[in-house]
């Protein structure tokens, strides 16, 4: 298993199982399966409605706690100190779990101030491991690490060969903040895994077109974020 490591020395398995559009009906089977087939890190959210069976599907795969890197993310109408805080406390419920390994604002609206100071004394209390955002432009980002006491620690931001974010990920690296790559494969949109380029290049290596995209992330330090 590969790591990005953080600026506070935690380290992120390269390769994490995104929950996001499973059904609750699937979820706990899914999750279960991902930690057997060799998944160590689980990305889920609030918005994602998800949370309780994602804790299911940890349970049931038996898994020491300390071995899986799990991660959710704050919904806009939980922003705001107090808010915040209430709504990290009930996903630690449904994960069941008593602390997280990452939590992020998921988006970069309403009152992410309020909510980062909410995270920023979460993790002072040792209920986060380590605290970030996801989805914010290198303005919004650059204003964050400038404006608050502990700066972000990873931007989760869509990242594949259709949508680069080539200056995104410089800044980023100039700023010391992780990226973490959603929708690593388009969501097989735009004929991504029929793409000539790609195929050409896996052909070359004796590798899929998926096993391309993924080494191209992670050869950066991009935490990719894929399904099954």
């Amino acid at each position: 298993m590969e790591y990005v490591k953080l600026v506070n020395g935690v380290e992120i398995p390269k390769i994490g199982y995104g929950v996001f559009q499973i059904s609750k009906g699937d979820a706990p089977r899914c999750v279960r399966e991902a930690i057997e087939t060799g998944y160590r890190h689980i990305d889920t959210a609030q918005s994602y409605f998800n949370e309780t069976e994602v804790g299911q599907g940890i349970k049931d795969s038996g898994i020491d706690r300390k071995e899986l890197f799990l991660t959710t993310k704050i919904w806009i109408s939980n922003y705001g100190y107090e808010n915040t805080l209430k709504s990290v406390d009930v996903s630690l419920k449904k994960l069941g779990t008593d602390y997280l390994d990452l939590v992020l604002l998921h988006q970069p609206f309403s009152d992410t101030y309020g909510a980062w100071r909410a995270l920023e004394k979460l993790y002072k209390d040792g209920v986060i491991r380590a605290i970030g955002v996801s989805n914010f432009y290198p303005d919004r980002l650059a204003d964050m690490v400038a404006f608050n006491e502990i700066a972000p620690m990873v931007n989760q931001v869509e990242t594949n060969p259709i949508n680069q974010q080539i200056e995104a990920h410089e800044n980023m690296v100039k700023r010391g903040v992780a990226q973490e790559a959603w929708a690593p494969f388009g969501e097989g949109m735009q004929n991504m895994f029929s793409n000539p380029t790609l195929g050409k290049i896996g052909e070359a290596h004796g590798k899929s077109v998926a096993q391309v995209i993924l080494r191209w992330l992670t050869q950066r330090d991009i935490v990719a974020l894929p399904k099954s």
